[in-house]
């Protein structure tokens, strides 16, 4: 899986993301729209991590579904 088929079936993977994180509302989802930059930041804001911090954790979720 890559990000590409994660922003091309956006409504599928919401929830899986709310899973994951689940300090993401439903107004993030919304905001972040299957953009991985918004994504990044949001994970960065909610839960105080780096960007390299939050790129990894959406490397590896991208790489268990």
């Amino acid at each position: 899986m890559n990000w590409n088929q994660i922003e091309g079936n956006w409504a599928q993977f919401k929830g899986k993301l709310q899973a994951e994180w689940g300090r993401l509302t439903d107004d993030d989802i919304d905001v972040i729209a299957g953009n991985r930059k918004q994504l990044a930041g949001k994970l960065q804001e909610l839960y105080g991590k780096r960007e390299e911090e939050a790129e990894r954790e959406i490397e590896n979720w991208i790489a268990r579904h």
